[in-house]
């Protein structure tokens, strides 16, 4: 359900290309995005994929607990930021390691491009569309499904926002590990699945093993939750909001970096 970007014009030996820029580029990070976003453009399936399924979840959601919409209201917001993450990461990581099994990566990074300037891209392009997906679900579950936030629906965006960024980056980043689409997919359960039994949605992590609860301090979906939780309860901006919002927005950050830093060429 993914697209496989097109190959650009680009000299076949890589022995003749110019030497790598070090440094990020605006135009050639823009010229990335706009490539990866016209092609996304023509796939449909992709694009209900990423827009329409955090959404259909929601609404679904929300109609599984109408007989109790308390557990809606206390659950709702969480999986607000929790959905997106999970799409993004799943999309970006396929489409990303196809890039690279149809050569098209290789060649790429034979031109004046940077692996920088390619994450970067791809972040962008994706940010993009997370910008939109997180505006829709925000929309449908304050202003139709009638989601009980004390505090301002626009912080619930932005905490949704920073979530559907940090899956691009797991999903950049996690597809250098593998080979094929089938291991893209697999890398779900090890790198998400953790995390939300982790995140405190379905108990308190303060009720959990210390073991289990020093963990979940260390993944950045237990920021997003609490993140998203402060809003819920509280109708100002808090410090503890601020500070969980930033850690998300960090480890974000963070694994772009890393995934510039793991990205092959190829798949061997």
């Amino acid at each position: 359900m993914t697209p496989t970007l097109p190959t650009p014009n680009a000299p076949r030996d890589a022995t003749t290309a110019a030497p790598h820029p070090r440094a990020l580029s605006y135009f050639r990070t823009t010229a990335t995005a706009t490539r990866v976003l016209r092609q996304l453009g023509h796939d449909a399936r992709t694009i209900a994929l990423m827009l329409l399924v955090p959404c259909l979840m929601l609404f679904l959601l929300r109609y599984v607990f109408d007989g109790s919409p308390r557990v809606f209201d206390s659950i709702g917001a969480s999986l607000l930021g929790i959905f997106p993450l999970i799409t993004m990461f799943l999309v970006t990581s396929i489409a990303t390691l196809r890039e690279r099994t149809s050569g098209t990566l290789e060649r790429l990074l034979a031109m004046p491009l940077g692996k920088g300037d390619l994450i970067a891209g791809y972040a962008l392009a994706f940010g993009t569309l997370a910008i939109i997906q997180s505006a829709l679900a925000t929309g449908l579950a304050v202003w139709f499904l009638d989601l009980d936030v004390t505090g301002s629906p626009w912080l619930l965006l932005l905490v949704a926002l920073l979530d559907a960024l940090l899956g691009t980056a797991l999903g950049l980043f996690v597809s250098a590990f593998a080979s094929s689409e089938f291991q893209a997919v697999q890398f779900m359960p090890a790198v998400i699945f953790p995390q939300l039994l982790l995140c405190g949605l379905f108990t308190a992590r303060a009720n959990m093993h210390p073991a289990l609860e020093a963990i979940s301090d260390a993944l950045p979906m237990s920021y997003a939750v609490d993140a998203m939780n402060e809003v819920l309860r509280h109708t100002d901006m808090t410090a503890a909001f601020v500070r969980d919002a930033s850690i998300v927005a960090g480890c974000a950050l963070l694994v772009l970096i890393l995934g510039a830093a793991t990205l092959r060429r190829r798949t061997r």
